[in-house]
């Protein structure tokens, strides 16, 4: 399971494949899962909040956002969403891959506007809320996207389309900003942690040593565990072990799998270890949980 399924997997809505890659979900933080991890991906995301509140991390940089409000992830963005104290958030998970909007042929569209912004060359805001001043027309794209995802009606896809290129439009003609491009240092601080994460997201099923992290990015052990602390401001080994148990909490919720099989594929290959720290980071039991989240 990666990073994608976990984020996406109450799926009430979806209209995406690989012809049309728009996809569009409704999740809950704490009731559908406890959080998202940090994670990244080349698709576009777009975080539309409904109701509640909740904390979206986007590039190192928490936001405590409330509904109503969007959050804009680029392609390529470290982002997680976990839960702001009691408070549960409803929110629309808008994932799409930008390419759907970049013809073959080279056109002033995508290299004058839809290029530089994914490529961070222009800069416009993380979170839009109501005090935005042009936030109703940031939602007024997405909000004709879900309309017509309703009833899909034939060449639905061809009005998504014009939605997201007017969803640029506003981007570019009234939401750039003058803010200075990210330093070098922080653009290869992302980029070594991007590396790490996926590496954990492919293999955190496995056994992972210090050794074998740090050699992705040619840092020595003692280097790279300063350097993960200091950047995610816990240790390799503890932030492994929290991930292990935010994909076990997913797999008890959504799986009939027994709760041994569940410990060793998300990478405890000791029972009574895997059911302390569960019990630790959840407060309660991996069968109570399961028979309080089970969907």
């Amino acid at each position: 399971m990666n990073i994608l399924e976990y984020e996406n997997y109450h799926e009430t809505i979806s209209h995406g494949d690989i012809i049309f890659p728009y996809n569009t979900y409704l999740c809950s933080i704490p009731y559908d899962f406890s959080k998202v991890p940090l994670h990244w991906h080349e698709e576009m995301e777009v975080i539309y909040i409904k109701k509640g509140q909740g904390i979206v991390t986007v590039d190192f940089k928490s936001y405590n956002v409330k509904s109503p409000s969007v959050v804009l992830i680029l392609p390529g963005q470290l982002h997680s969403i976990e839960q702001l104290e009691d408070y549960a958030m409803e929110y629309e998970n808008i994932i799409f891959n930008p390419s759907m909007l970049i013809p073959k042929q080279a056109d002033c569209c995508s290299t004058d506007f839809i290029l530089p912004l994914l490529n961070r060359q222009i800069t416009v805001p993380t979170v839009f809320n109501k005090l935005y001043p042009y936030y109703n027309d940031v939602v007024s794209s997405l909000d004709c996207c879900d309309n017509i995802s309703m009833t899909r009606p034939q060449g639905y896809q061809l009005y998504i389309k014009s939605q997201l290129f007017n969803l640029f439009f506003v981007l570019n003609n009234r939401c750039k900003l003058d803010a200075k491009p990210r330093s070098n240092h922080t653009a290869l601080a992302l980029d070594k942690m991007k590396i790490i994460l996926k590496y954990i997201e492919n293999n955190y099923m496995n056994k992972i040593s210090i050794y074998d992290v740090a050699n992705l990015i040619d840092y020595s052990e003692s280097h790279f565990m300063k350097y993960f602390k200091n950047t995610m401001g816990t240790t390799f080994i503890e932030y492994l072990k929290d991930y292990r148990l935010t994909m076990a909490s997913r797999l008890l919720a959504s799986s009939d799998s027994s709760i041994l099989d569940i410990a060793n594929e998300v990478g405890f290959d000791n029972l009574s270890y895997f059911n302390r720290s569960f019990k630790k980071k959840y407060h309660t039991t991996p069968l109570r949980y399961r028979k309080e989240n089970n969907s």
